[in-house]
């Protein structure tokens, strides 16, 4: 229901999605990638949405070494949503013993038309439980100035994509 822009902020190592459960262990399994049907759907939405002249963006910290999450979202997601239109965009901390950037949040939230917030609450396991529609304009506010500052610091992941095979295998 956005008219112009849709941006996603993504802080966690791991999500834990019933609807990409199959494919996941797929990817865990070494298998081929064949197709990711998980990944299908949003492609469609963002295609959709470029050609109607609105942006899709999403910033996600990466911490190293990465997840098998993580790991599974750069090659299997990332690189076609990217491919979709997607503005994706990465974070790079270097290890868990950075720090955190003082000036962006730790929640994960969508932000659309840079004026609607919804807050992403997730269990400490990476399990959806709600999402929260904020209307407090100081958060709004606040919100845009992480976007503004996660964007800021990101690297497209199409110039992250071209390490990105070499930096998924290290193992600290």
């Amino acid at each position: 229901g956005f008219r112009y822009t849709a941006f996603r902020l993504e802080t966690l190592p791991v999500y834990d999605v019933s609807y990409e459960a199959d494919t996941f262990d797929h990817f865990l399994k070494g298998l081929p990638r064949g197709d990711n049907p998980s990944i299908g759907p949003w492609v469609d939405r963002v295609m959709g949405g470029v050609r109607e002249g609105k942006r899709f963006q999403r910033v996600h910290v990466l911490w190293e070494p990465l997840t098998d999450y993580l790991r599974f979202e750069c090659a299997w997601s990332y690189r076609d949503s990217s491919r979709g239109g997607e503005d994706v965009r990465i974070l790079r901390l270097n290890s868990a013993d950075s720090e955190w950037p003082e000036d962006l949040g730790r929640s994960d939230f969508w932000l659309f038309d840079s004026i609607d917030l919804v807050e992403m609450n997730y269990s400490a396991n990476g399990e959806f439980e709600s999402a929260e529609v904020i209307d407090d304009p100081v958060r709004i506010l606040e919100a845009n100035r992480w976007r503004d500052s996660a964007v800021a610091k990101s690297v497209p992941f199409i110039e992250f994509d071209v390490v990105f095979d070499q930096w998924m295998n290290r193992e600290s």
